[in-house]
């Protein structure tokens, strides 16, 4: 059964071909689209002849495509034959190549050959053409160089010459010396004649420079003088006929401000002045210096063009030979007016200028002097006069201080009775001032100092001092008028003591002024330092004179508070007392005894009393003579601390001495100081 229903193998590999066939495939829908459109009918006779509809349809398609290409296929046709025709024609071409060959193969080379040497002539065409432009002149730079009037042409011509003289030093190195040696020798005639020539041109120009007073340098001048710079020699030239020019210009010009003034009168001649010395020379060193700042001005626009226009050490920014060249040309140029100048401030110092005036002319010159030697250098002839005639001034100034310290020191004048300074210090002390006010408003140069003003303080005030110093001492003590108070309240003993101390040198009067002759001298000392002290604390260009001053105020004071202690003490007769017990510091420790006669208790206690009386009653100093409160007051305080210590080493010597004393020392020394 099952064999009789098994398909035939051919039938079987269709089915399961059309079975595994896929509907939905894209070329399967592509193919029964386009069945569609010519399928109309589905039925069996239909089905039984679709394949010959279908070969039916693909023959149509066939013819169709057939008539349609049948015009392309005769245009194929037709360039078929036109190609034949063209591979005909170059067969024909390349016999006829091929015969042409070997006729024209000699004419190949040949032009191959030419073609060769054409390159190999234009690179030797090249290379002659840079050797000229590297070590000849062209027809234009050898006129620009020697004929043509000179202009930026020739100083390029010039470059060019110059850069070939360089380059045939390299040419020299090389196996071509020969010709490098003739071309250097072309080239340095060439140099040296444009040299030459630039030269003089130089110095023509130059010479013009004098007829104009601020004159203009040109760019074509500058550039000369970059070119000249490179010889020396020529260069120096140059520089001579500026110095030269620029000398008598300056001079004629220097003459002219001094006597005619400017254009038209305006400004007025310098000369008009000459009745204020301080103007008329600071109207001459400004002038100077004007002039200098315009002749540097032109010397470094010709020197060295390329420059800062700088003011200060500029000479450091060249070499030393430009610098050299530079301070010549402005020392020759200055040189003329410095006799001149000279004269006049001779004259001025002549003249016999007031102290403050000479002072300041002394600034004036230094100032100018240090300024100008900074442009200039120190060994310039207008640096020199300005030297000399500064030192002329401060020989002249203090010339008039010795003046006026020896007509001081000849007539000293006397010393009046309240001991205050003599009328002499009192006209010193506002001129002290004037210069020192001088002093601080001095101008001073960049980079310099103020002179040191000590000397200046020394020869003004040390003859007044010496004149002080000599009217102390020819003073003499002159009989006093006052009673001497005496005391009442003591015994015998205490008054025949104070009657002895009354018949010595009396210290003080019963207004509480010294007495004492050499204690005088010193309060007539103190009074004159004083005054001539005082107004100079606030400067502090007198600050090293003052510390001086302080020391002699210091050694005079510690005469009249020593002498006054001394003179109270001695009136109590405790001096030697006292000294005997700072010989003898080891009295306070037990180590002596208090045995002597003058050192009893008893004498201690009296002399005591008479201290306590004296200091009671006034008899202490109050120096009223001195003029300067505080000076008085510290001399009074320090008289009255010596006292005390006095009365404390007496006080601590001994318990003996401690029983008997009614004051600590500290009570004492509060008594003293409230005197």
């Amino acid at each position: 059964m099952a064999a009789a229903t098994a398909l035939a193998p051919g039938l079987a590999r269709k089915l399961k071909k059309v079975l595994e066939t896929r509907t939905d495939s894209p070329d399967v829908l592509a193919s029964l689209g386009t069945l569609s459109t010519f399928y109309a009918e589905n039925s069996a006779q239909a089905r039984r002849n679709l394949q010959a509809t279908i070969e039916k349809r693909g023959l149509s398609i066939n013819e169709e495509f057939l008539r349609a290409s049948e015009a392309a296929q005769k245009a194929l046709d037709a360039v078929e034959l036109e190609v034949a025709g063209l591979a005909e024609s170059c067969e024909r071409i390349a016999k006829s190549l091929s015969s042409c060959e070997a006729v024209t193969g000699d004419i190949v080379a040949t032009t191959e050959k030419l073609r060769l040497d054409l390159d190999n002539t234009k690179q030797h065409q090249e290379i002659v053409a840079s050797f000229l432009h590297n070590y000849q002149l062209s027809p234009e730079e050898v006129y620009a160089l020697r004929e043509e009037e000179l202009n930026q042409n020739f100083f390029k011509a010039l470059s060019r010459v110059q850069k070939i003289h360089a380059n045939c030093k390299l040419l020299v190195r090389t196996h071509h010396q020969r010709a490098g040696l003739e071309l250097m020798d072309m080239m340095a005639v060439y140099q040296e004649g444009a040299f030459e020539r630039l030269c003089r041109w130089v110095q023509a120009e130059c010479r013009n420079l004098s007829d104009n007073d601020h004159p203009e340098v040109s760019e074509l001048l500058k550039t000369a003088s970059r070119f000249l710079n490179e010889r020396p020699v020529l260069f120096k030239y140059c520089a001579e006929e500026v110095a030269n020019t620029r000398h008598n210009a300056l001079f004629r010009r220097f003459i002219s401000a001094l006597t005619r003034g400017g254009p038209g009168g305006m400004p007025r001649p310098i000369e008009v002045h000459a009745h204020d010395p301080l103007r008329y020379v600071g109207d001459m060193l400004g002038w100077l210096h004007q002039a200098l700042a315009s002749e540097r001005e032109l010397a470094m626009s010709l020197f060295c063009p390329d420059a800062p226009a700088s003011t200060g050490d500029w000479s450091s920014k060249e070499s030393d030979e430009s610098a050299s060249h530079l301070l010549f040309v402005l020392d020759r140029i200055f040189e003329g007016v410095c006799r001149p100048f000279k004269v006049r401030v001779e004259q001025v110092l002549q003249s016999q200028p007031s102290l403050i005036l000479s002072y300041k002319l002394c600034n004036l010159l230094g100032f100018y002097s240090h300024m100008i030697s900074d442009l200039l250098g120190k060994e310039a002839a207008l640096s020199a006069t300005l030297r000399d005639v500064k030192e002329a001034a401060d020989r002249t100034f203090f010339d008039i201080l010795k003046s006026r310290g020896d007509k001081l020191l000849r007539y000293p004048p006397p010393v009046s009775a309240d001991l205050s300074p003599p009328p002499a210090l009192a006209e010193v002390v506002p001129v002290l001032v004037d210069l020192i006010d001088t002093h601080n408003s001095m101008m001073v140069a960049v980079g310099a100092s103020k002179p040191d003003f000590k000397p200046v303080i020394a020869a003004l005030v040390d003859p007044i001092i010496t004149m002080c110093e000599r009217a102390a001492a020819s003073y003499a003590s002159k009989p006093s008028h006052q009673p001497v108070k005496r005391l009442n309240s003591l015994n015998l003993d205490t008054g025949k003591a104070l009657l002895n101390a009354a018949r010595r040198t009396t210290s003080t009067d019963p207004a509480g002024n010294l007495q004492d002759v050499p204690s005088l001298r010193k309060i007539f000392l103190i009074n004159c330092v004083s005054v001539i002290r005082q107004p100079l604390l606030s400067y502090p260009a007198a600050s090293g004179y003052v510390e001086s001053l302080e020391s002699s105020l210091e050694e005079y004071m510690s005469y009249i508070v020593e002498h006054e202690v001394a003179t109270i003490l001695e009136k109590c007769n405790l001096r030697s007392k006292v000294a005997y017990l700072k010989a003898n510091p080891e009295m306070g420790d037990g180590g002596a005894t208090a045995n002597e006669q003058e050192m009893a208790p008893s004498n201690v206690a009296e002399s005591l009393k008479i201290f306590l009386r004296l200091v009671g009653e006034g008899a202490v100093a109050e120096f009223g003579q001195v003029q300067d409160a505080r000076l008085r007051n510290e001399a009074c305080v320090r008289v009255a601390k010596e006292l005390a210590s006095a009365y404390k080493l007496i006080y601590d010597a001994s318990p003996e001495y401690r029983s008997i004393l009614r004051h600590s020392p500290e009570q004492m020394q509060t008594m003293l100081l409230g005197i």
